[in-house]
């Protein structure tokens, strides 16, 4: 069986800065909304967002020496695309969980990636291949 695109829900706190963020930070396309969530074209997928008031916590794992949080989600962008996104979060001042770094360099699966939160606290993680073949590589 072949997916066409994943789908992913999330909680958020407010509905019109999930949509300011997605939409004019990430660059997001506004889907389908209704009065407590809001969908989003989220680099070919669909991402879901439910407005919730509950407070999530933050667990996180060692990977690389930094505190990588467990609960994220992402997309994989090619090169050049991740490069533009990452200039663009350092332009609109985004503080970053982990900073944009390269791991494995000059090894196989040599990969760039940075994290951050969106303005509700979900951990977001976009990382890119040099070369995408090796994006399972063991």
């Amino acid at each position: 069986m072949t997916a066409l695109a994943f789908h992913l829900a999330a909680p958020i706190r407010d509905k019109e800065e999930a949509r300011r963020y997605y939409r004019d930070v990430l660059g997001c396309t506004v889907g389908r909304e209704a009065e407590r969530w809001i969908d989003f074209d989220f680099f070919g997928h669909q991402l879901s967002l439910h407005v919730c008031n509950e407070p999530e916590s933050l667990a996180t794992n060692q990977v690389d020496g930094k505190d990588v949080p467990v609960r994220h989600f992402g997309a994989v962008l090619e090169w050049q695309a991740w490069n533009a996104l990452k200039d663009r979060l350092v332009e609109a001042k985004t503080e970053f969980v982990i900073d944009p770094y390269l791991r494995f360099e000059g090894e196989a699966g040599e990969q760039a990636t940075m994290f951050f939160l969106d303005p509700s606290g979900n951990a977001l993680e976009f990382k890119s291949f040099r070369d995408p073949a090796q994006l399972f590589v063991a």
